[in-house]
């Protein structure tokens, strides 16, 4: 092995530790509405739909998004990396959240696709696409629950595991809600 090969591997292995840290610092930086650690973890040319571009677009846009919520428990699981190059990668991560909106305490299963961008800062966020397997009420088993139309609608069914073609032709469902 020579030296290349060696810092080659180590920054491989920093970097998807850095990432692993990003995605949990998420996590904290939203139960404890650390609004500006949380735009933090985001590229500055963030697109924030609507409200256009940057983390002062992101800020208004975790604001409103954040507002009605009480308290919140996300709880992160399973995380897969693809580094692409040295300053890019994608992930998928799943997570749990105990979620209190409008006084009703949720229970979600959330699969976030991300997408990551290394810059001087280190590992940031470029996107989140935040999909539901479910969002249900303590208590409610969600299989029996309508969709939930995500974002628009917050209880029910999501399109996960429905989304994944793997899925599909396992389980010979010829539908498709939106392929990954």
């Amino acid at each position: 092995m020579t030296a290349m090969d060696l810092e080659a591997r180590i920054d491989r292995l920093e970097s998807i530790e850095e990432i692993r840290q990003l995605v949990a610092r998420y996590a904290l930086a939203v139960d404890t509405r650390d609004l500006e650690k949380l735009v933090g973890l985001f590229v500055a040319d963030v697109e924030v739909g609507r409200l256009g571009s940057g983390r002062a677009a992101l800020l208004e846009s975790f604001r409103e998004g954040l507002a009605p919520l009480g308290l919140t428990i996300l709880s992160v699981g399973t995380h897969v990396i693809d580094l692409v190059d040295a300053a890019s990668a994608t992930g998928e991560v799943y997570c749990t959240g105990e979620i209190d909106r409008d006084g009703v305490l949720l229970r979600q299963a959330i699969l976030y696709r991300d997408t990551y961008r290394r810059d001087p800062e280190g590992w940031r966020f470029v996107r989140r696409n935040h999909l539901l397997w479910y969002s249900a009420p303590l208590g409610v088993d969600p299989r029996h629950l309508p969709p939930a139309n995500w974002p628009k609608g917050h209880v029910g069914r999501g399109t996960v595991p429905e989304v994944f073609a793997t899925y599909r032709e396992f389980a010979g469902i010829d539908d498709h809600r939106g392929e990954i």
